[in-house]
């Protein structure tokens, strides 16, 4: 029989749970190994199954988490790691804590701060049951990642009607000292420079090349098979070339900020079918996961612009990007939880068509936005908001169900940073909470920031014809049938004095022609 280890065998006072996107190497948790302390990882069905996710997101987390486990043991750590495979794994964080407990002899449950509310509800709910039938104790600790507390965001904008996330960043900037000249005041007299970083890609300076190098995790995908685990996409199991531990994530951090960064500004909202990251950083993963630091990311920009080797509105929007953002939807999602995933102000209910899983459509702009998607398990948040966020919104599909999808499909997909994304940003589902209004588009921008209309069978500048682009009449359409809601929202005005300048049969063909799309968006 195999010897148990140390951290399997002896009994120790306090056991400390690590998740999957906790792998934070420098949390004062690991200051001092403490042989008392046992850090429990596992990987379980409960997490794997309650979406369904693509491969490479359950592949890269669960090897993650292993190289994690990994350097926890090398620097002295008792670690207790539950494969999903193990015949003790019950695959159910509460349950295995439960019997974990018993064999340790646990008179303490320790855990960071969950992320998504579902995993928080369910630990607490655990914790304080389990402390009383054992008259043990839990304490939860904070994650110390995030650069605001998950409740800070109301206090902020007590007594404010709209949440602006521009109101939220410019605080941030001041409270972290980040782009601000001797006076206080924003390098190059301005807070934003968004409207710098709208330019559609030309070709050159060409995208740069991929230098990740994969990570073969042929025996994982055996294993994860062989489980009966359901994924979707591409598991490209040989060619894993996300970053697994943060001495990686680093190597990912330098690459973003010498070679990328310099363009990333001016074309950050470009799309291309000749290219799949351009010049986007690709660290949500990491930052997700915590690997990296969101101040430490943000420093190293800041860094690149005082030193000359990137331009203001690059380093200005990439740093937006996180500190703003990024912190910003965490706050809308603890705020609004829970909830939140039922908001549908709007009423769609249409199901995603099939081709949301397959890619198959003759619409070049969503064959490739979702194609990469399921190929590489990412895309850019122009992709995912003005290509295939914008055709669900102006379609009419059910939020929920795009939720699932957006939350299983991306590798950096957590539900406190996608939710507020997919339904408050992207499908105006929680009736203008996050965005003023709603993101939507005829083909004219995709056209203006993409080559995607090129070759397409659909013509772009046509709107009613049967080889017109869906989203112009689908465009139109989305104010008619919602005109009681945004008829009087001054910042759609342009739209609707259009459409009262329209000829009555025109309206009527715009209309017929989304009926007869939304009738057969399989087939599209």
């Amino acid at each position: 029989m195999k010897k148990k280890t140390d951290a399997q065998a002896t009994p120790a006072s306090t056991l400390r749970l690590i998740l999957g996107d906790q792998l934070n190497a420098q949390h004062s948790w690991f200051d001092q190994p403490d042989p008392e302390v046992v850090y429990v990882l596992m990987e379980v069905r409960s997490e794997t199954d309650y979406v369904l996710h693509h491969a490479q997101k359950i592949l890269a987390i669960f090897a993650a988490m292993r190289a994690f486990g990994e350097h926890l043991r090398e620097s002295g750590h008792r670690v207790r790691y539950i494969r999903l495979d193990d015949p003790s794994n019950r695959q159910s964080l509460v349950d295995n804590l439960d019997a974990l407990a018993a064999h340790y002899q646990a008179g303490c449950i320790q855990w960071q701060s969950p992320d998504e509310w579902r995993v928080d509800q369910a630990l607490r709910q655990w914790g304080e049951a389990w402390a009383h039938a054992h008259q043990g104790a839990t304490a939860v600790v904070d994650s110390e990642h995030f650069l605001t507390a998950r409740n800070e965001l109301p206090r902020l904008f007590e007594g404010r009607k709209q949440w602006l996330m521009e109101h939220f960043y410019r605080q941030m900037r001041r409270r972290f000292e980040l782009l601000l000249d001797a006076d206080g005041k924003p390098e190059g007299g301005q807070w934003n420079f968004d409207h710098d970083n709208r330019k559609r890609w030309p070709g050159n300076p060409p995208e740069p090349r991929d230098w990740r190098q994969p990570h073969d995790h042929g025996a994982l995908w055996e294993m994860l098979q062989a489980q009966g685990v359901r994924s979707f996409g591409d598991p490209q199991a040989t060619q894993l070339r996300w970053p697994l531990d943060r001495s990686e994530a680093l190597q990912h951090l330098d690459h973003f900020i010498t070679t990328v960064l310099p363009h990333f500004g001016d074309y950050e909202d470009a799309m291309s079918s000749k290219a799949q990251r351009l010049f986007h950083s690709l660290l949500s993963f990491a930052l997700n996961v915590k690997m990296l630091h969101p101040l430490e990311v943000v420093r190293r920009a800041e860094e690149a612009y005082r030193e000359g080797r990137a331009p203001l509105a690059a380093v200005e929007g990439f740093i937006r990007q996180i500190i703003g953002w990024r912190e910003y939807v965490r706050g809308i999602y603890w705020s609004q939880m829970p909830g939140y995933e039922e908001r549908n102000a709007l009423a769609h209910r249409l199901p995603l068509p099939a081709w949301f899983w397959t890619g198959q459509t003759r619409m070049n702009c969503l064959r490739h936005a979702i194609g990469q998607s399921l190929e590489t398990a990412h895309a850019h948040h122009i992709q995912r908001l003005m290509v295939i966020g914008n055709f669900a919104l102006l379609a009419g599909l059910d939020p929920k169900e795009l939720h699932h999808w957006y939350l299983g499909i991306y590798i950096d997909a957590f539900e406190w940073v996608e939710l507020p994304n997919t339904l408050g940003m992207s499908q105006w589902a929680d009736g203008g909470i996050i965005a003023t209004k709603p993101y939507v588009s005829s083909a004219a921008y995709i056209g203006r920031m993409s080559d995607y209309c090129q070759g397409c069978a659909y013509d772009p500048k046509q709107k009613t014809s049967s080889d017109a682009c869906p989203f112009n009449a689908l465009y139109w359409d989305f104010f008619l049938r919602h005109q009681s809601t945004f008829g009087n929202n001054p910042r759609m005005g342009m739209a609707y004095q259009q459409i009262r300048k329209m000829q009555a049969e025109d309206v009527q063909a715009l209309q017929q022609r989304a009926a007869d799309l939304r009738s057969q968006l399989d087939t599209l």
